[in-house]
């Protein structure tokens, strides 16, 4: 079953969104997401889990 997430799903004004078949991959493009549109986010465990708890089954 294909993951999703958007980064309005945890609280941010953006409506960068992504899907993939899993959640490692779509945990890369998170990351990379944050890295180019999110400049300066601190990306801290809790950060993380927040985003993990968010994840839909799609």
């Amino acid at each position: 079953m294909a993951k999703s997430i958007s980064s309005a799903d945890v609280g941010a004004d953006c409506s960068w969104s992504a899907s993939s078949e899993t959640e490692e991959q779509l945990m890369e493009k998170v990351a990379q997401h944050a890295k180019e549109g999110h400049p300066g986010l601190e990306i801290t465990p809790e950060l993380i889990a927040k985003i993990k708890s968010h994840i839909k089954d799609v």
